[in-house]
């Protein structure tokens, strides 16, 4: 079986190309794949299409260095507005001016599309978002009397996902709000890719009851190095 470890965050993103679609984990913060998106930003793939929670913050490390510098035609995310309105975000600014465009879907729709996708579901009815913009131009039908909406599977070429430990085989374990996007992109991605807080340890060492997600979804796994090279930065008690 060839290895699923990476030496480095460089070697696991460079074959990455443009127009791909990128599934970002985290939750704004907590779980976010800081290290992955730097590697990224380094590499220069442009015309991305990101799937996240957000569209990035003020934070120095996460999606919006990929935003701010262009390289992200297109967000499907549950929010874009910034935490703090006196402090507008990249993807704000940019959208303001065009240059980027935006999918926004109720936050619960979102994780479920990324959870079907993973669990081989195509489409699901779902009464989030009937009667306002977001459920226009979509099949509308209605259950026991209750109007439901039509949605699609949502997956992608690449997702980008922070653990806490894995084994070399790829078996997860998330600590705390980590297990937000984390494990559902982990499934829906043709090529999942992790960077992992704690030394990755040999295939057995986990006990199988704790194991979030199963190695078999999981493609390349990069140990984050100690700082000033890795970013470690993450809440750790959230």
């Amino acid at each position: 079986m060839q290895s699923k470890l990476y030496d480095s965050m460089d070697a696991a993103v460079t074959d990455i190309q443009d127009g791909a679609s990128i599934m970002f984990g985290g939750f704004g913060g907590p779980g976010s794949p800081y290290n992955l998106i730097t590697a990224l930003h380094r590499q220069g793939a442009k015309n991305l299409i990101g799937i996240s929670n957000g569209a990035g913050g003020q934070r120095p490390h996460d999606l919006s260095i990929l935003i701010a510098s262009r390289r992200v035609r297109r967000m499907l995310c549950a929010f874009t507005a910034p935490t703090h309105t006196s402090r507008p975000s990249a993807f704000s600014d940019l959208y303001e001016k065009g240059e980027i465009e935006a999918e926004l879907m109720p936050q619960g729709t979102l994780a479920e599309r990324i959870r079907s996708a993973g669990t081989g579901i195509p489409a699901f009815f779902t009464p989030a978002s009937v009667d306002t913009e977001l459920a226009e131009g979509k099949e509308h039908r209605v259950f026991n009397g209750r109007t439901y909406v039509l949605e699609e599977a949502l997956s992608a070429d690449y997702a980008f996902v922070r653990a806490w430990k894995a084994d070399k085989f790829g078996n997860l374990i998330f600590r705390r709000s980590q297990r937000n996007f984390n494990p559902l992109m982990a499934m829906a991605a043709r090529c999942t890719i992790v960077e992992v807080e704690e030394p990755i340890l040999e295939v057995g060492s986990l006990d199988p009851d704790q194991i979030h997600t199963p190695g078999i979804f999981v493609h390349r796994i990069v140990h984050i190095p100690p700082p000033p090279e890795g970013i470690l930065d993450t809440p750790r008690d959230v």
